[in-house]
């Protein structure tokens, strides 16, 4: 079972990783990470590399697409290789899949219109313009598009397609296995959890860090 799981420059690591500790424990998979150009991609705060061994071409028909999210998603809104590629592997996946942002990617290969989807919370509104319907939900199932919010949540949507493959208890053996058990110090998880002010900054800061990328300034 083929799991491809682009990477490009601008990534959140997390969004690639979280998915990938639970998918590549699932019979019989393969995690395939792949990219226009095969090599190592920065992450989206420069201070981390990962490595796409194949390119796009290498994995045509994934069973499983997994698309990641990150800053440098807006750059690659517009038709570029990694969209089409992502357009024509969703023809023939078994779960077509993104983690943050990475439905922005869904969204601009027009596999979202229409349908209930989700994103991080800040980008919710351009997931509305690429003609889906965007929820708060964590995770998000239409058909075979499976949809997750920001970066954490990739480990919740991987466990979730985990159970529709290999069954409740397999899911629940990878949890374990991975020790899945969150506690956070606080309850700020959500725009709709954490404290205003907090909400109202980090919007603040991710409003720009978004214009700083797409300028180059």
């Amino acid at each position: 079972m083929d799991i491809a799981i682009p990477l490009f420059d601008g990534i959140t690591a997390l969004d690639a990783i979280g998915p990938y500790e639970v998918l590549s424990r699932l019979p019989g998979a393969r995690v395939r990470f792949v990219a226009t150009t095969p090599g190592p991609v920065r992450t989206d705060n420069k201070q981390l590399a990962l490595v796409a061994d194949e390119p796009l071409s290498a994995v045509p028909r994934p069973e499983i697409l997994m698309v990641p999210g990150g800053f440098g998603t807006r750059r690659l809104m517009t038709p570029n290789p990694l969209l089409d590629w992502i357009r024509t592997a969703h023809e023939t996946t078994q779960w077509t899949t993104s983690v943050c942002t990475g439905s922005l990617l869904l969204g601009a290969a027009g596999i979202l219109k229409g349908l209930e989807a989700t994103t991080h919370w800040a980008s919710l509104d351009t997931l509305s313009e690429l003609g889906a319907r965007p929820t708060l939900q964590r995770v998000v199932v239409q058909g075979k598009v499976v949809t997750a919010a920001g970066v954490s949540s990739g480990i919740d949507m991987a466990l979730t397609l985990a159970a529709r493959i290999a069954g409740d208890d397999f899911a629940q053996a990878i949890q374990l296995g991975i020790e899945y058990d969150p506690q956070p110090p606080f309850n700020a998880g959500s725009p709709t959890k954490a404290p205003a002010h907090v909400v109202d900054g980090l919007r603040a800061r991710m409003k720009a860090r978004m214009e700083k990328e797409l300028t180059g300034r």
